[in-house]
């Protein structure tokens, strides 16, 4: 993921919410993607409900530290690979990331939600204090299938919110929403977005 950069949907967010804060108003992107490409577009209010593969967390501590390493520790290099001929992934322990806070020295893992963990409590309140306040949603680039976050946008439209949906294809809330903008989200966004 490294190797990806920020299209152009990205980037018009991210000048969105440039504009937006010289006129006292906020921008907030709230992303199911781990990908990091919010931020390096320039976006600063991101929400990120799944983490971020580019951040670690402390299993002992609970810091949690950029790190943009690939892999995030030498021992990981050419470990994992879904090819059956791949050598073997497990590594001893003591070769394994440690956290670097103090003297904790504690194992750290990507800070991601893996599929059969809970969602970050913390970041499900400030979520839902932003669709308390939200006076305009635009729904980028999703199959809206994955909760809670595919309820987000039918909720906020249900409640009066005007939402525009931005897709390559229609999902099962297209008809709940006010808007469907159909096409390439690196297309349509910049153009919807522009001063």
């Amino acid at each position: 993921m490294a190797s990806k950069h920020p299209n152009p949907a990205h980037i018009a967010i991210a000048e969105c919410e440039k504009r937006f804060k010289r006129s006292g108003r906020k921008v907030t992107v709230i992303t199911q993607n781990i990908d990091g490409l919010h931020k390096r577009a320039g976006s600063n209010r991101i929400l990120e409900l799944h983490g971020n593969l580019f951040k670690t967390r402390c299993l002992k501590c609970g810091d949690v530290a950029v790190n943009v390493d690939s892999p995030i520790c030498e021992a990981l290099q050419g470990r994992g690979a879904p090819d059956p001929g791949t050598e073997s992934a497990l590594i001893p322990e003591e070769q394994l990331p440690r956290c670097k806070v103090g003297g904790c020295g504690g194992l750290v893992r990507p800070h991601v939600v893996w599929f059969g963990e809970c969602l970050e409590s913390s970041i499900l309140e400030e979520v839902d204090q932003e669709l308390k306040n939200c006076d305009l949603c635009m729904l980028v680039g999703t199959s809206s299938v994955v909760y809670p976050a595919a309820g987000f946008a039918p909720a906020l439209a249900a409640r009066g919110v005007p939402v525009a949906e931005f897709n390559m294809e229609t999902t099962w809330a297209t008809n709940q929403l006010g808007f469907h903008f159909h096409g390439p989200a690196g297309e349509n966004v910049p153009e919807a977005l522009k001063p």
